[in-house]
């Protein structure tokens, strides 16, 4: 597992990010949340973060800008993520299966995001026309 810590910008605000591998899911507070359009969900689900369990009841579509690099990702709204290791509240946790999806590997050693695998494009499948 891995973390590194860095700005989001979400809606032209900057939010404090924890990039945790971690993390299977991606996570913003209620207040960075704020004027973003939230979802609810058919039922609450449970998530147990910092140790304490937290209710799910929205999720958002996040457009997000990292480092020059632009994306998009799903996220459950929660009203409390915690404190980095330096008592800053974190306002999104951005979990494994976003950094999967966009290519975004985590250089501990640099302390420092690797975008090396970032990508915009996707292959879901490969049509061969041949046949």
């Amino acid at each position: 597992m891995g973390r590194i810590r860095t700005e989001t910008k979400i809606n032209g605000r900057q939010c404090w990010t924890l990039f945790d591998s971690g993390s299977r899911n991606t996570y913003i507070v209620s207040e960075a949340a704020q004027g973003l359009e939230l979802k609810d969900l058919p039922s609450p689900r449970a998530t147990a973060l910092g140790g304490k369990v937290h209710a799910v009841n929205q999720v958002c579509l996040l457009f997000a800008e990292i480092e020059d690099h632009g994306l998009e990702t799903l996220a459950r709204v929660v009203d409390e993520i915690g404190d980095d290791e330096d008592g800053r509240p974190i306002e999104i946790l951005f979990g494994a299966l976003s950094m999967q999806e966009w290519g975004i590997r985590l250089d501990l050693q640099n302390e420092k995001l690797d975008w090396t695998r970032y990508t915009t494009d996707f292959v879901e499948f490969w049509l061969d026309r041949r046949h």
